[in-house]
């Protein structure tokens, strides 16, 4: 059977091939190729190889909407990022996790829909799950006042990237050990031989952040110092720059711990600028290992989270609880310490 082509020889598109045609090609009943389709198993193998034959030989590609309506299943899932656009097409971190969730769904049936909403007024982006527009939903970057989250759970299984603000049993999380991240990212400072070390935090409406300050204080509570200045941010770089001008009108330090690589990059640009020289004068350690830690002088210690990998396991974790099956409810990834030349 010679093979479907896509558009005439003077370059005019051709119409797709139907259902029916399909059906009369492989000399079988509409509702058996339909059946083919969905995935059934309420088929001859005869009939099976003849039609799974005539789609590969006419190029046939099923009506998603259609199959959505039968199987009353979308076929897509969301990625929730409770963030302004700003802050979201700025920071690497998202970018990365975006890569993995679509690197995972590229074997699935599964589109992505991308749903930004730093709020949700009208109701809009929960209705929309609650209305049937997809399957499931990845969220990440959750704040204490994102009360829609919530709504969204309600409606469709979740995975979070992060800890969710208000856990509930049942959640799905994949995160990694920021306590023990950010612990480690202090002990470097004191291993350095620094001792009054501050700290630029994320907004404190994170479970992220907080749990970053927490084990930054824990690590200088071990080797018996106490918190020279604690500042946050809003994971932007101008907000790192910000948050050093405050820590230097109350004195200087000689480390930070600075809880994101774009903020880390902005506090070095803000201390270059009053003289402070960097590692001489403050060492700093960042967090994420991004892209950006390359591009600081001198270049970023940091810790690396996996954002790719966390990407990937969420949208892994997803794809299994719509297919039924009973993944971890809880995946933590690893971290590590990446040395440079800022500490």
């Amino acid at each position: 059977m010679p093979r479907a082509r896509d558009s005439y020889d003077d370059g005019r598109p051709m119409s797709r091939p139907t259902i029916e045609e399909v059906a009369a090609a492989a000399g079988v009943s509409r509702s058996t190729v339909s059946r083919v389709v969905n995935g059934s198993t309420a088929v001859s193998p005869e009939a099976l190889a003849a039609v799974q034959r005539a789609i590969a030989d006419m190029n046939y590609v099923p009506n998603r909407a259609a199959r959505s309506l039968a199987s009353r299943q979308t076929h897509a899932i969301a990625l929730v990022v409770p963030e302004d656009t700003t802050r979201f097409f700025g920071d690497p971190f998202f970018a990365a996790i975006v890569a993995g969730i679509t690197g995972a769904l590229g074997a699935s049936d599964y589109l992505l829909n991308l749903l930004i909403a730093s709020d949700d007024p009208g109701d809009k982006v929960s209705a929309f799950m609650r209305n049937g527009g997809v399957d499931g939903a990845l969220i990440v970057s959750h704040h204490t006042s994102d009360a829609f989250i919530e709504r969204i759970a309600d409606a469709v299984p979740v995975v979070y990237g992060g800890r969710p603000v208000r856990p509930r049993d049942g959640d799905y999380v994949v995160d990694v050990d920021n306590v023990a991240a950010a612990r480690v990212a202090t002990r470097r400072l004191i291993a350095i031989g620094r001792t009054r070390v501050a700290t630029i935090s994320g907004p404190l409406t994170m479970v992220a952040s907080n749990d970053r300050v927490q084990g930054y204080r824990d690590a200088l509570a071990d080797a018996g110092l106490t918190p020279f200045a604690e500042e946050a941010g809003d994971y932007s770089e101008a907000s790192g720059a910000e948050a050093v001008r405050r820590i230097l009108a109350v004195g200087r330090p000689d480390a930070i711990f600075v809880a994101s690589d774009l903020m880390a990059r902005g506090a070095m640009t803000a201390l270059r600028a009053a003289g402070i020289r960097v590692p001489d004068d403050v060492a700093i350690v960042g967090f994420d290992d991004s892209a950006v830690a390359l591009t600081t002088d001198p270049p970023l210690t940091t810790i690396r989270q996996p954002m790719y990998a966390q990407g990937e396991a969420m949208a892994g974790v997803l794809l299994s609880r719509l297919a039924g099956e009973s993944p971890e409810r809880i995946t933590i990834l690893p971290t590590e310490l990446v040395v440079r030349a800022s500490a």
